[in-house]
Formats: structure tokens, sequence, C-alpha cells
């Protein structure tokens, strides 16, 4: 059983045992974490998620976005999701979502439940449709956007890669 959780100052430990476990497998980025991958201070990465969540005080820079841990049944954060409610240019070729799963735990099925609880939070935020980009060759990410009910779109080419936007309505 899988749960998404929003980011709370108890989850803080927790929390940066999930960012340094991305950081010792080489990763580089967390997708989906509203940048925990490059702030110093959780405590400012929750000020910041949080500001996010509201059209009155989310960063100029950014657009409301919710944002949760995926908790599973042993209460490990075993991932991280965000769900940005707009698209404004800078985002055009991320989507409405960006998600990783902590180097450990993948291979499970949790990108896709994932996936398809941020689905339901969408629908309850009046969205009728999620856009999806991943690099072509992320083949597991691939299959986790066809899995739920993702139509490719257009292809484009991101960070020197070919990468695909694919389409879930809702």
């Amino acid at each position: 059983m899988l749960h998404l959780v929003r980011p709370t100052a108890e989850m803080k430990e927790a929390a940066l045992d999930y960012k340094k476990e991305h950081f010792e497998y080489g990763d580089k980025e967390i997708n989906g974490s509203e940048l925990l991958d490059q702030m110093d201070s959780y405590e400012e990465w929750l000020v910041s998620v949080n500001n996010n969540t509201s059209p009155e005080t989310v960063n100029p820079a950014w657009v409301v976005t919710d944002t949760f841990f995926a908790v599973n049944e042993e209460g490990r954060i075993v991932g991280i999701i965000d769900l940005r409610h707009t698209l404004n240019d800078f985002l055009q070729d991320f989507g409405n979502s960006g998600y990783s799963v902590r180097p450990g735990e993948r291979r499970k099925g949790y990108a896709t439940e994932m996936l398809r609880q941020i689905k339901e939070v969408a629908k309850q935020a009046g969205m009728t449709e999620l856009h999806m980009a991943t690099f072509q060759d992320n083949i597991a990410s691939v299959k986790t956007i066809v899995k739920n009910g993702g139509v490719p779109e257009r292809e484009f080419e991101a960070e020197g890669k070919p990468a695909r936007m694919y389409v879930i309505e809702l």
C-alpha cells in the first residue's frame, strides 16, 4: 500500500535520507521534488513547497504545485511526485508532473502507483488532462506513463537527447 502525503517538518530526517540515497546512487537531480535536490535547508524547502500550493503565495517564477512524498506501508519515503496545475513557458517541455523513486526501491511499481494517485489529485483540482514528458531512452518512465493512459503527443529534444510528451486524459 502506497500513500501520497504532503511533506511536513516531522519528515525532515526521512526526507534528507531519501535525498542522500539519490546522491549516493549518482543521481544528479531528483525529479518532481520542487528542487529538494538543490536546497541546503529542509525548512526553507518546506516553506517553498507550502507557499507554492496557493495562487496567493506561489513563487512568481513557479506555478501552483502540489508536492507529495510517496510513503510505503512501513512509513518509509519511497518516492516523490509533484503536480503542476498549469504550464508556463518554462514547463512546456516538462509537463504537469515529475516524479522520482528512491534508488533502492525501483522496479517495484511505485512510480506507476504514484502517477495513478496523482491523476486523482489532478481530477479533484479540476484538471482534465496531464502532460507528461520523458526522455525516450527512459524506458521505465515511458512504461509508467503508458500504463497510466499516456498517449504520445509530440517529440522534441531536451538536453541534447530525444524526448517525448505524452497526454493522459483524466
